[in-house]
């Protein structure tokens, strides 16, 4: 499968014959802890059984998204009944992501070997054309490429989110599953079905997956922010401990 993209529009396109991409990763390694929902909050729900459409309620449905949806992002059937259509993912990264540096020679994009630490903006969303065979591990190579982001895809994990009386509901795709399908089920409303990628918790990373130097390349990270984290718990004391010093010099001074 090969995909092309054009960074300013924020469309991409998956098509056939694609390479698979791994590289250097940074992963979280902190877990959150668990804490009761509050509204408009992630619930995590409960995966139903995949439903097998036949040909005619394919195209049934396609003709229902299509006169549903308020966009131009429609979908089309094909003959060979493979349907294609679009798909918006939100980039919801708590962390830094490795973006590769690009060079302009002769009209075409190279890879200068430069890697850069870079936080993804919040709200930042992407819409892939894509057809009903690609998979969920397709959709997250194709973000990660067209955003020349470094980080190995095993780090992330693909999402479907829908809302319902305040709450948002979360569920996590495996890799086999088809995104334009899930859509398709879901009509075109965003509240019914809206799909974000995020890193995995530290207990559901794939480490055999990852090679030795990224492995290694992972405790000299959890290493710098160690270091971090401990420099920014001297500022803080050191300028709450500067303030205490403060009051009790002006308590001590003659009315």
């Amino acid at each position: 499968m090969t995909w092309t993209s054009t960074m300013s529009s924020g469309y991409s396109s998956l098509e056939e014959d694609s390479e698979e991409y791994f590289f250097t990763a940074r992963t979280s390694f902190f877990k959150k802890p668990q804490v009761k929902p509050k509204p408009d909050q992630d619930v995590e729900k409960e995966r139903e059984p995949q439903k097998v459409l036949t040909k005619e309620e394919i195209r049934q449905k396609i003709e229902s998204y299509n006169s549903n949806a308020t966009d131009k992002l429609k979908m089309t059937l094909n003959p060979d009944n493979v349907y294609t259509g679009f798909i918006k993912v939100e980039m919801d990264l708590r962390r830094p992501i490795t973006v590769r540096s690009m060079v302009t020679q002769g009209g075409r994009l190279y890879n200068n070997n430069n890697e850069t630490a870079f936080y993804m903006p919040k709200g930042t969303t992407n819409t892939l054309h894509i057809s009903s065979t690609h998979t969920v591990k397709e959709v997250i190579e194709a973000l990660l490429k067209k955003f020349m982001v470094a980080d190995n895809p095993a780090k992330f994990a693909l999402f479907h989110q829908s809302r319902k009386d305040g709450q948002v509901h979360t569920s996590k795709l495996l890799n086999s599953e088809h995104p334009l399908y899930l859509r398709l089920l879901a009509g075109p409303g965003p509240e019914t079905l809206s799909f974000v990628l995020r890193e995995h918790e530290t207990g559901e990373v794939l480490w055999e997956e990852f090679s030795l130097p990224e492995l290694q390349n992972f405790l000299r990270i959890l290493a710098k922010e160690e270091e971090d984290q401990f420099r920014h718990l001297k500022r803080r004391y050191g300028e709450y401990r500067a303030k205490l010093e403060e009051a009790l010099r002006a308590t001590g001074k003659p009315g």
